[in-house]
């Protein structure tokens, strides 16, 4: 079970950050508090509900799931953009937003694990 849980989890990732993210949302998730950045990190708790329904997760398990994903989803997005602003780091301009991407789409892999074992460990 904790296997394919966690390829829905990674799966669901690549679609909502990759597959379906409109401008409005990735070119506001450095302004803390904008619609863009909560809608998107939202959507992805909102996936991650329905991942959780899916695999017949108890409902006691899914506040604190959402709420830490939301939360650090959310965080990491927001710090950054701000970081790649501050530094003037761009895709096409500097090797360190890349690594920065990477780092941040580790964190959001980390956070699927945290959640996966968090599962794991209180089905028993």
């Amino acid at each position: 079970m904790t296997l394919w849980f966690l390829v829905a989890l990674f799966v669901k990732h690549f679609v909502m950050d990759f597959g379906y993210q409109p401008p409005y949302q990735f070119m506001n998730k450095g302004r803390y508090g904008h619609w863009g950045g909560l809608v998107h990190s939202g959507q992805h708790i909102l996936a991650t509900l329905s991942i959780l329904w899916l695999f017949a997760i108890s409902t006691s398990f899914w506040l604190p799931v959402l709420v830490s994903e939301f939360l650090i989803h959310y965080h990491t997005d927001w710090a950054k953009m701000n970081i790649n602003r501050h530094f003037g780091w761009g895709a096409t301009t500097h090797n360190e937003f890349w690594i920065l991407t990477g780092f941040d789409q580790l964190i959001h892999s980390l956070t699927y694990l945290g959640i996966a074992a968090y599962v794991q460990a209180s089905l028993y």
